[in-house]
């Protein structure tokens, strides 16, 4: 994938996140704070390319132009469906914006159906029930976990979300968000408490962690390392360079959030957003110090993981 091809991708994946309009202050300055921790190389910066879409001085048209090969507009449809996704069902403004984007691409009739099946098995994964019992913890007990029998799930989970960054499958990758939601439901459910996605999804944003912001930078992840090349994730990333960028920030984010999720609804729930903040943010970087030592198991699980049941568990 070229400089122009990549900038193009970063561009459209910041559209899409802001493509519904909300004024999520916490979302944005995640966002902002990826831009700047990207390098993608070449003469345009992150930080440039998210002032762009911010002051809109770039339109989807001029951004899909810029992508030639079929491949590359495949990969443009189906990380923009992902990051628009990422915290749930799509908005109107949301919508808009996919069928804009797939008008520039300009999908053939067989490419614009193969979209749509996209489209619609995305769907069926952003709004999947938080209460089934996932392929991470085969042999767990709904609502009744010790706190050793928590341990192991959560390190079941991040294990898991690390081989799903390893796979030949871009939903492997969109699983991830819905895994972590359950893993937090799970944790709540083990100390009395019954979630829904909307507490969920507000104590994620309260320690920090934007769903659509997580989701960008796991592509950013991709663009900063140059390891984009064609397809989506199966032919996106490649090798050592890759199980080090994308499986270690997906193991150390889904880690650090069901420890903070232990610590949280252990202690009542009466942590203040800023110790929720500093407590993630501490457990974040205990988890990237372990992510080394638990590669070889996240490869394992990528050799022998099943992802049309993975996918199974987390939609039923």
């Amino acid at each position: 994938m070229t400089d122009q091809e990549r900038q193009a991708l970063l561009t459209l994946a910041i559209m899409a996140a802001r493509a519904d309009g909300r004024e999520d202050a916490s979302e944005h300055a995640e966002l902002q704070r990826v831009a700047e921790t990207m390098s993608l190389g070449g003469e345009v910066s992150a930080m440039t390319i998210y002032q762009d879409v911010v002051g809109k001085r770039v339109t989807v048209e001029q951004a899909a132009s810029a992508l030639v090969s079929p491949e590359a507009k495949k990969l443009a449809h189906e990380v923009c469906v992902g990051v628009c996704h990422a915290d749930g069902v799509t908005s109107d403004a949301e919508r808009t914006f996919l069928d804009t984007l797939d008008a520039s691409l300009g999908f053939t009739p067989q490419q614009s159906e193969a979209a749509k099946g996209f489209t619609a098995t995305a769907g069926a994964l952003a709004v999947a029930p938080l209460a089934t019992i996932s392929a991470a913890e085969p042999q767990s007990r709904p609502g009744a976990m010790t706190p050793e029998e928590q341990d192991r799930v959560i390190l079941s989970y991040a294990i898991l979300n690390g081989a799903l960054e390893l796979l030949p499958d871009s939903l492997a990758t969109m699983a991830i968000i819905p895994l972590q939601m359950k893993l937090v439901y799970r944790i709540g459910k083990a100390y009395g408490y019954e979630l829904d996605r909307g507490h969920i999804k507000e104590l994620l944003a309260t320690a920090g962690v934007g769903m659509t912001s997580q989701y960008v930078e796991r592509i950013g992840a991709g663009l900063v390392g140059h390891l984009f090349g064609h397809g989506l994730f199966g032919g996106v990333f490649g090798g050592l360079a890759r199980q080090a960028v994308s499986s270690g920030m997906s193991f150390a984010t889904t880690y650090a959030l069901g420890r903070l999720a232990m610590r949280y609804y252990s202690g009542g729930r009466v942590f203040t957003s800023q110790v929720l903040k500093d407590t993630y943010e501490e457990l974040l970087n205990e988890a990237k110090g372990l992510q080394g030592q638990y590669l070889p198991a996240i490869r394992e699980k990528a050799r022998t993981i099943n992802l049309s049941e993975v996918l199974q568990d987390v939609r039923a």
